[in-house]
């Protein structure tokens, strides 16, 4: 079972920055892929960003040149660096862990953080 902790969240004004950290509990080495999600009041969850452990990286359209994922092996945590943010990027952000085990066959097992609030004012 791998354990999330978000952090970073907060209020900021439009075209400001927020850095948010995703800590786990054991080796990110062993997890296949971390993201981050987000949820705006009355929409589904949405992907954001994502990292594989060859540190291979993916991001929505909307947050293109904006976001950054990156991980730190060390501190087994993942971040968000969200540069020019928007009134529409106001969010519960989720930190998710997808790790692949193989027993016979394999298995996907997925973890979510707590959530962290992101508010950008206009």
């Amino acid at each position: 079972q791998v354990q999330l902790v978000e952090s970073g969240g907060g209020l900021v004004q439009a075209g400001g920055s927020l850095r948010l950290s995703c800590a786990a509990s054991e080796s990110i080495f062993s997890i296949n892929v971390m993201g981050w999600y987000r949820q705006a009041p009355g929409k589904e969850r949405e992907l954001v960003a994502t990292i594989t452990r060859y540190d291979s990286t993916n991001y929505a359209d909307s947050v293109k040149g904006r976001f950054t994922i990156s991980r730190d092996t060390a501190k087994n945590t993942v971040y968000l660096q969200m540069n020019s943010l928007k009134p529409e990027d106001t969010a519960v952000y989720y930190c998710k862990a997808v790790k692949i085990l193989y027993s016979g066959s394999y298995a996907l097992n997925e973890y979510w953080g707590q959530g962290t609030q992101v508010t950008v004012s206009s």
